[in-house]
């Protein structure tokens, strides 16, 4: 009875658990020399995800279009953070762009572009690697399946 009550827990936690929060260059953070084509490789953002930027006073984030992406511009930047510890909420599906604005920063690399897809959407559009990134099942088939690998165990 103790392994259904506690996998039953597990089920009904389930929904508050599906956003996944992750911490933009893990340990490192966000900071020059970090290689953010490779850190995004593999995850799937979704909708109610957030992104959390850790960075010293030498850095900042600011949210731009592509084209501001593409030509390191922070000049029209849609939002700018400076607070060190930055959490962007994903709300919608779609592309999302961020530089750092200090100067040379973004063109050194310290830049990161993410693909929003909606919740029970469909994987990454690029090849996915495996990943240290968090593994938290996004939909009940998932949770299902988890819950039955625990109760064979």
């Amino acid at each position: 009875m103790g392994l259904e009550a506690a996998l039953l827990l597990l089920l009904l936690a389930a929904p508050a658990a599906l956003a996944v929060q992750y911490i933009v260059g893990d340990s490192a953070g966000w900071t020059s020399g970090g290689d953010y084509e490779t850190w995004v490789q593999g995850k799937t953002f979704t909708v109610g995800d957030t992104l959390l930027f850790n960075y010293d006073g030498t850095h900042s984030v600011d949210e731009v279009s592509k084209n501001n992406y593409d030509n390191c511009n922070s000049g029209n930047a849609l939002r700018t953070h400076n607070d060190g510890s930055t959490v962007i909420a994903l709300s919608n599906p779609g592309s999302m762009y961020f530089i750092c604005p200090t100067i040379g920063h973004c063109a050194g690399g310290m830049k990161l572009a993410v693909n929003v897809v909606a919740a029970g959407g469909s994987s990454p559009s690029t090849p996915s690697t495996p990943s240290d990134s968090p593994t938290t099942p996004r939909n009940n088939a998932e949770w299902l399946d988890t819950i039955a690998a625990i109760s064979s165990s």
